[in-house]
């Protein structure tokens, strides 16, 4: 398999679950402004969305969208329990908070990453985004992860945006369950080795 990725970007999180997984893959970087593969290649012949991450396959097909891919992924090696099964309520709740990261935390920072964005509005962003942190701080309290005691696909998630936070400088005090949090992830070698991979 290969993985499409661009250093720090959303790509992180499979990045995150590919080495969790232990399966064998490739990463290939890409030049987002050019759409262009490290190699040279036309990434949009590639993938016609022109975003990271994407993952080929060994058949070559292909798969986007992190939180499919992090969900096949997890799937393909359940030994690992990346994922609750299917019918439990624990899987349905790790795709809950999948979908939260995505839609509210994931596209909250948009704006924030645009040269475009008008700077009263980078405001008001930055505030929901810090409201939202509050909301995941109280949401980690006694927990060791975001599903208690199993790492899970959405830590890799959540890892990965919260990171932004921290570059962009959002406000981070008092949200202690948050810092021990990433102190845990950044010790965990698969993340270890994933952040080095990327030179980050």
């Amino acid at each position: 398999m290969k993985l499409f990725y661009k250093a720090g970007a959303c790509s992180l999180s499979p990045h995150i679950v590919l080495r969790e997984s232990g399966l064998d893959f490739t990463l290939v970087k890409v030049d987002l402004a050019a759409k262009k593969t490290e190699s040279g290649d036309d990434y949009l012949a590639i993938n016609p969305k022109g975003q990271v991450p994407a993952l080929q396959l060994d058949d070559g097909s292909l798969l986007t969208e992190g939180v499919a891919i992090v969900q096949y992924l997890a799937d393909k090696v359940p030994d690992r329990q990346l994922l609750a099964p299917a019918g439990s309520m624990t899987r349905y709740h790790t795709l809950e908070w999948l979908n939260y990261i995505a839609t509210e935390l994931h596209k909250g920072f948009s704006p924030l990453f645009r040269p475009d964005t008008p700077e009263a509005y980078k405001q008001t962003a930055r505030g929901l985004l810090e409201k939202k942190l509050q909301y995941v701080n109280d949401e980690l309290t006694d927990k060791q992860w975001l599903m208690g005691l199993r790492f899970s696909v959405a830590d890799a998630y959540l890892f990965t945006v919260l990171r932004w936070g921290k570059a962009i400088k959002l406000n981070f005090d008092g949200l202690d369950n948050i810092e021990h949090y990433l102190a845990r992830m950044q010790a965990r070698p698969a993340v270890a080795a994933a952040l080095a991979a990327e030179g980050l």
